[in-house]
C-alpha cells in the first residue's frame, strides 16, 4: 500500500468526530447501548456496503478483509501486512487530542488467524462492560476470512445495529469533502448537458429509433470522453448506477430500476442520471414532455412548485418529516387528486453512499437536517393518465425531477442548477404537414417565417431554442451569447451596487522631508559662507538662497548640469514642480497647494575659477564637489526607490515548515523561470506541509506556499521539447532581486537544436535508438510529475490541484511579442511554454470582445476584459480567422460573453470612461455598444454626419473631370464604357451649351491666344530660340486656359457637368498647334481620336 497516501488530518478529525459522538450518546440511543463497535469488511463487491462506506469515509480507500474493532480504550486492526503498513501512517501518539491506543495486528494464515481472533474478541471484553457490540447486522459480506470472524465470534455479544446512528455521524461533509462533491455535480451536469440532451434532441429531430439500454450505454460510455468532462481525473470517476432512461408508458420512480429494451418512444422520457467522483456521489433527475398538453404542462409546474419548497424548508435543524409535510401541503393546494400520485419519499441523504435509508425525507422520518448534510431531492408523479394521446404508449405518463442540495443555513444550496427545469426548457412541441397545410390556407404571417424550418416531409421536433431544420452552430451560439448578454449585465449592476460605498484605495507617494527640527540641520562651515553643502545623512541639498540657506530633499530634484564658460563655471539645478512633466515614478506629489506657497523651479549658481592670492583652491571647486556628490547621492536615493517599488506588491508569505520525511514528494534537475540568476540552474523541487520549496545546486533557495498559489498547471510533453509545473501566485514573491508573479520548474525532454550538418537516413540504426530512447524518456518523465502532482493533490486535501491545458482546443496567437500557442484549461486560459508566460482565469473575466473581425483579413485580435474595470485589458494578437469559430465555440462553451468589431478600440479610453462613472455607463446599455449591429448603425450615422457637415464644391467636379480624363485617354476602351460616357455627355448637353457651340468658343480661344504668342515674340528682343519660344508659349497657354473674357467661360459654371474637364483638354490640345515637339503631336492626335468618337455617338 506504499502507492497510498495516508491522509492524517481528516482521519483524526473523523475518528474524534465518531468518539464524541459515541461518548455524548443519550441514554436511550443505540450507541450508548453499545460497549464496543466492529467493523468488518470481506470481499463484498458492493460499493454502496455499510462498511465499504465508512472505510472510504475513515481512510479515504476501500480496505477489504479487515476487522476495526473501536473500543473505549483502544482500536485495534486486523489485516494483512501491506494494509498494516498503510494504518501505521495514521499514528496518534503525536496528536493534540487525546485519541485511544492504536493496536495493530497481521493476519497470519498458517492457523487461520484463530489466535488474532481471540486477542481480538478478549479486548473487546475488556471495553465498558463488554457484553454490547455494535455491528452493521444487515451486512453480507463474503470471504473465507469475514466467515471465520464471524464463527469465532458467535453469539458471545449482544449485537446492535449501528446503521442509523453511523449515517447521521458521516452525514455532514466537511469542506474537503464539499469540494468533492461539487466536482460530482459539475461533471454531471456537464454529462447531462453535452451529452444527454443533446443527443435527445437529435434522436427526436431524426425520429431515430434506439433502445432504452442502448442509450444508457452512450452515457455511460460518454463519461470517458473529455469532450464532455473535463477538470477531473476520469479515472476517479464512475456512475452511480447505469444511467436509466424510460419511456412508452412504462416507468418507475426509483433508482434501483434498470433501463429496459424497449425503443424510445417520444412522448415523455424520464432521465436519471448520477455520477460519482472519489467515491462521492451527484445525482440529477429530468423530464423531457413532447408535444404535451395544457393539463400535463400544469402538472409538471406543480412539481416544480413542490420541489422549490421542499428546497426552502430543508434546512439547519428542520425535522425531515415537517419537510414533507410541506410538499404535501402544496399538492393539496395545488391538485388535490396529485396527492396519492405523489411519491412516498421526496429524497434521501447522500454521500459515500448513494441513498442513506435512514435519512429519507418521508411522513414518517424523525431526523433533523444539520447544516452540512447532502440530500438529493427527487419528487414526482406517478401513474398520471393522457386521454388525448395519439397512441396507447402515451396514454400513461410520469413526471420525476430530481437535484443535489447542501443544507445550510437558510435554503439548500442547489448544487446542479445549470441542467434546465423549466417547463418551456423540456417541452418540445410538434407540428404535422397537415397543420403546415391549415396555416397555408389561412394565409397566417407565420407561415411565411417558418415555411423553410416546416416543410420537411416528416413531423420534427421545435423547442424553446431548436428550428425544425437543426440549427447552425452559429445561432445556437448567438442564442446563448443573449442569455449570457442580460446575465452579464444583471451581475455587473450587483457587483457595482455592493461596491458603492466603499472607498477606492490610492497609494499616495512617499512625501520626503528634509529635516524633523532645526536641531538636524548641520553646523558646517561651507553654510556660514553661503556654500553649497550636500548632506547624505538626510539626502539633502542646502543651497544659498538670498543671503541665507535652504535645504531641498534629493528627491525634489529633477536633473543637475554643470559648464564652464570662460573664466566661470556654471552649476543648473532643476527641481520637480506643479505643471512639470513627471515620469511614472518620479518626483514628489502635490495634493494640496496653497496660495501663499512658493516652488522654485531652477536655480543656477556662478563661481570663478581663478584662485585667489592665498587660497588652496578655486571658488569654483565647491560647484565641483556639489555636482559631483548630488550625483552620487541621486543615484543611491533611486536604487532604493526602485528596490522599494519592487517590494511594494510583495506579500510576505508564512513560514515553510520544513517537513523532515525522506518521503515527501520530490523531482530533481529542475530549470527554474524566471532565472535566479543570469544563467539558468538547476535544482529539486520538494513538497512540505504548507509548501513547496526550490533549492538549486548552488544553495539558492525559492519557497512559494500552497495558500498563495492561484493556479497550478502541469503541462505534459506532448508535442512539447520541455516538461513543466507552473504556478501562478495570488501576491508576488521576492526572488533575484525582482518580483514574480508566475513561477515554473520544467525540464527538457529532447534535443532542443539538431545537427544539419550530420548525413541522417531513414534506417539509421543510431537515430532509431535515439528516437526510440526520447519516448521512454518523455514516457517516464510523464509519469514522475503525474505522481508527483497526485501526491502533492492528496497532501494537500485538494488545495492545490493541477489543471492541465488541452492541447485539442489549443489556437495560434500572439499574447506579446512572437506568435505562440493558447491553450485553454479548465479555469484558465494560458501559453506556458514561451516566456514571459500568459496566464488568465477565466472567473475573472468580464466579456471577449474580438477586433478586426472582416474577411479580407487574415487575422483577428482578441481582448479580455475582466470584471475589475481598473485593471488593463488583456490582448491576443494575430489569431488566424480560420480559428475564430473555434474560439467562439469555446468560449460559449464556458459561459462567457463575446462580441465581435471590425476595427479596434481605444480601451484605455472606454476604461477610463466606465471607472469614471460605471452607474452612467449601465443606464446607457452597458456593453451593449460592443454588439455588432449597435456599431453599424453608429458607423452609419457617423457617415451621414460626416456627408452632411462638409462637401467641398469643387470635389465632385474635379473627381468627374479627372475620371473622364482616364476614360478619353484610354482610346482602346471597349463598347460598353463609350456608352457611358455617351449618356454623361448627354445629361452635360442638356444644362449647358451644344457641342458646335462648345467647338466654335475653342477655335476662337485658340485663335486668340496665336495672336498673343505672336505679339509677344515681336515685342521680345534678342530673344531665345525657337524651341525655348515655343516651349515658353505652352507653358504660358497652360496658366492662361481658360482666358479671361473668353466665352467658354459661361459653360464652366455648369458644375454638375462633366464636359468641363474634356473640353480643357481638347483646348490644351489646340494651344499646342504651334508647339514643334513631338510629345505635343501625339497628344493632339490623343485628343483628337477621343473627340472625334464622341462627334459620332453623338450624331
Amino acid at each position: 500500500m506504499s502507492e497510498f497516501t495516508a491522509d492524517k488530518d481528516a482521519f483524526q478529525r473523523r475518528i474524534g468526530k465518531l468518539y464524541d459522538a459515541w461518548k455524548s450518546a443519550e441514554d436511550d440511543g443505540v450507541l450508548s447501548k453499545a460497549d464496543a463497535i466492529v467493523i468488518a469488511l470481506g470481499t463484498d463487491e458492493d460499493p454502496y456496503s455499510k462498511p465499504t462506506c465508512f472505510q472510504a469515509w475513515l481512510f479515504g480507500y476501500e480496505l477489504p478483509d479487515m476487522v476495526m474493532a473501536l473500543c473505549k480504550e483502544k482500536i485495534i486492526f486486523l489485516s494483512s501486512k501491506k494494509k498494516i503498513d498503510f494504518i501505521r501512517q495514521f499514528d496518534l501518539k503525536d496528536s493534540e487530542e487525546s485519541f485511544p491506543e492504536i493496536k495493530l495486528l497481521i493476519r497470519d494464515k498458517s492457523d487461520r488467524d484463530k489466535a488474532n481472533f481471540e486477542e481480538v474478541i478478549k479486548e473487546l471484553k475488556c471495553s465498558s462492560e463488554g457484553k454490547t457490540i455494535g455491528v452493521y447486522t444487515k451486512d453480507k459480506s463474503v470471504g473465507e476470512f469475514i466467515e471465520g470472524w464471524r464463527s469465532a465470534v458467535g453469539n458471545q455479544f449482544e449485537k446492535v445495529d449501528i446503521s442509523a446512528p453511523m449515517a447521521l455521524i458521516m452525514a455532514p461533509k466537511d469542506e474537503e469533502e464539499v469540494v468533492t462533491i461539487k466536482k460530482a455535480c459539475q461533471t454531471t451536469t456537464d454529462l447531462f448537458n453535452k451529452f444527454l440532451r443533446e443527443e435527445l434532441m437529435d434522436l427526436i429531430d431524426k425520429e431515430k429509433k434506439i433502445k432504452h439500454s442502448k442509450l444508457a450505454t452512450l452515457v455511460e460510455e460518454a463519461m470517458q470522453n473529455k469532450k464532455y468532462v473535463t477538470g477531473v481525473d476520469v479515472s476517479k470517476l464512475d456512475t452511480c448506477y447505469l444511467p436509466i432512461i424510460q419511456s412508452g408508458g412504462k416507468y418507475a420512480l426509483k433508482f434501483s430500476t434498470e433501463s429496459n429494451d424497449d425503443n424510445l418512444h417520444y412522448g415523455t422520457i424520464i432521465c436519471m442520471l448520477g455520477t460519482r467522483y472519489k467515491s462521492y456521489c451527484a445525482n440529477v433527475v429530468r423530464t423531457f414532455l413532447i408535444g404535451p398538453t395544457e393539463q400535463m404542462q400544469k402538472h409538471y409546474d406543480i412539481l416544480l412548485k413542490v420541489e422549490e419548497t421542499i428546497i426552502d424548508r430543508l434546512r439547519d435543524g428542520v425535522k425531515l418529516s415537517e419537510v414533507f409535510e410541506a410538499a404535501m401541503e402544496v399538492v393539496k393546494a395545488e391538485d388535490a387528486s396529485l396527492v396519492d400520485k405523489l411519491t412516498k419519499s421526496v429524497g434521501f441523504a447522500m454521500g459515500i453512499e448513494f441513498r442513506e435509508s435512514s435519512l429519507l425525507i418521508s411522513a414518517k422520518s424523525e431526523s433533523r437536517a444539520e447544516k452540512g448534510m447532502l440530500f438529493n431531492i427527487n419528487v414526482g408523479f406517478s401513474d398520471l393518465e393522457n386521454p388525448g394521446a395519439k397512441d396507447s404508449e402515451g396514454k400513461k405518463y410520469s413526471l420525476f425531477i430530481g437535484d443535489t442540495v447542501l443544507v445550510t443555513e437558510g435554503p439548500a444550496t442547489v448544487f446542479t442548477p445549470n441542467i434546465k427545469k423549466k417547463t418551456k426548457q423540456i417541452s418540445i412541441f410538434l407540428k404535422d404537414d397537415d397543420d403546415e397545410e391549415e396555416e397555408e390556407e389561412e394565409g397566417k404571417e407565420t407561415k411565411v417565417e417558418d415555411s423553410d424550418l416546416l416543410g420537411r416531409a416528416k413531423r420534427n421536433a421545435i423547442l424553446s431554442h431548436r428550428t425544425r431544420t437543426e440549427m447552425t452552430a452559429e445561432e445556437k451560439r448567438q442564442q446563448h451569447q443573449k442569455e449570457l448578454e442580460e446575465k452579464l449585465q444583471r451581475e455587473a449592476r450587483e457587483r457595482l451596487s455592493g461596491q458603492k460605498g466603499k472607498a477606492s484605495e490610492k497609494k499616495d507617494r512617499k512625501v520626503c522631508i528634509s529635516y524633523k527640527g532645526p536641531s538636524q540641520v548641520p553646523k558646517e562651515t561651507e553654510l556660514k559662507d553661503l556654500k553649497i553643502f550636500v548632506d547624505k545623512k538626510y539626502e539633502t541639498v542646502i543651497v544659498p538662497v538670498a543671503g541665507g540657506y535652504c535645504p531641498f530633499h534629493i528627491a525634489t530634484i529633477k536633473n543637475i548640469s554643470q559648464s564652464v564658460e570662460g573664466e566661470n563655471t556654471y552649476l543648473r539645478i532643476n527641481y520637480f514642480h506643479p505643471g512639470s512633466t513627471l515620469g511614472r515614478n518620479e518626483g514628489p506629489l502635490f495634493p494640496s497647494i496653497e496660495a501663499d506657497v512658493k516652488f522654485l523651479k531652477e536655480a543656477t549658481f556662478r563661481s570663478s575659477n581663478a584662485k585667489q592670492q592665498g587660497e588652496i583652491t578655486a571658488p569654483s571647486s565647491n560647484l565641483n564637489t556639489a555636482f559631483r556628490i548630488i550625483k552620487e547621492v541621486q543615484k543611491k536615493f533611486k536604487t532604493r526607490e526602485a528596490e522599494e517599488r519592487e517590494k511594494e506588491g510583495v506579500t510576505k508569505q508564512d513560514t515553510l515548515i520544513v517537513n523532515a520525511n525522506r518521503g515527501n514528494p520530490k523531482l530533481k534537475e529542475l530549470f527554474i523561470r524566471p532565472n535566479i540568476v543570469s544563467k539558468r540552474i538547476t535544482g529539486t523541487l520538494e513538497a512540505h506541509s504548507n509548501g513547496f520549496r526550490f533549492t538549486s545546486v548552488r544553495g539558492d533557495k525559492v519557497d512559494i506556499l500552497y495558500n498563495n498559489i492561484k493556479n497550478a498547471f502541469f503541462q505534459p510533453c506532448d508535442g512539447e521539447m520541455i516538461i513543466l509545473l507552473h504556478f501562478h501566485l495570488k501576491s508576488a514573491i521576492l526572488f533575484g532581486k525582482k518580483k514574480h508573479i508566475d513561477v515554473q520548474f520544467y525540464t527538457e525532454v529532447g534535443e532542443m537544436t539538431a545537427d544539419l550538418g550530420k548525413h541522417q537516413y531513414v534506417h539509421d540504426r543510431d537515430d532509431l535508438r535515439a528516437e526510440q530512447a526520447e519516448r521512454e524518456m518523455r514516457h517516464k518523465l510523464k509519469s514522475a510529475f503525474k505522481s508527483f502532482c497526485e501526491k502533492v493533490e492528496s497532501i494537500t486535501k485538494q488545495e492545490v490541484e493541477f489543471d492541465m491545458p488541452f492541447r485539442d482546443l489549443g489556437f495560434q496567437g500572439a499574447p506579446f511579442r512572437s506568435t505562440v500557442t493558447i491553450q485553454p484549461t479548465s479555469n484558465c486560459v494560458v501559453n506556458l511554454t514561451e516566456w514571459p508566460p500568459f496566464v488568465i482565469t477565466l472567473d475573472e473575466v468580464e466579456l471577449v470582445h474580438f477586433e478586426r473581425v472582416s474577411f479580407h483579413l487574415k487575422n483577428f485580435d482578441m481582448v479580455f476584459v475582466f470584471k475589475d474595470y481598473h485593471r488593463k485589458v488583456s490582448m491576443i494578437t494575430a489569431i488566424p480567422m480560420s480559428q475564430l469559430d473555434h474560439v467562439k465555440e469555446w468560449l460559449n462553451s464556458c459561459d462567457i460573453r463575446y462580441t465581435e468589431g471590425v476595427q479596434s478600440l481605444n480601451w484605455t479610453k472606454i476604461m477610463k470612461t466606465i471607472t469614471d462613472n460605471p452607474e452612467k455607463f449601465f443606464e446607457d446599455g452597458g456593453w451593449t455598444f460592443l454588439n455588432p449591429e449597435s456599431s453599424d448603425e453608429e458607423v452609419d450615422d457617423d457617415e451621414d454626419e460626416e456627408d452632411e457637415v462638409y462637401i467641398p464644391s469643387g470635389e465632385e467636379d474635379d473627381e468627374e473631370s479627372s475620371e473622364e480624363d482616364s476614360d478619353d485617354s484610354n482610346w482602346s476602351a471597349e463598347e460598353e464604357s463609350e456608352e457611358g460616357d455617351s449618356e454623361e455627355l448627354g445629361s452635360s448637353e442638356e444644362e449647358g451649351k451644344d457641342w458646335d457651340e462648345l467647338e466654335e468658343e475653342a477655335k476662337r480661344a485658340d485663335a486668340e491666344e496665336e495672336f498673343e504668342v505672336d505679339d509677344r515674340k515681336k515685342k521680345f528682343k534678342g530673344g531665345p530660340p525657337k524651341s525655348h519660344s515655343s516651349a515658353t508659349s505652352h507653358h504660358k497657354s497652360h496658366k492662361s486656359s481658360p482666358h479671361k473674357g473668353s466665352p467658354h467661360k459661361s459653360s464652366s459654371r455648369h458644375k454638375s457637368s462633366p464636359h468641363k474637364s474634356s473640353h480643357h483638354n481638347r483646348h490644351k490640345s489646340s494651344s499646342s498647334k504651334k508647339s514643334k515637339g513631338s510629345p505635343e503631336k501625339s497628344r493632339k492626335r490623343h485628343h483628337s481620336g477621343g473627340s472625334d468618337r464622341a462627334h459620332k455617338k453623338r450624331k
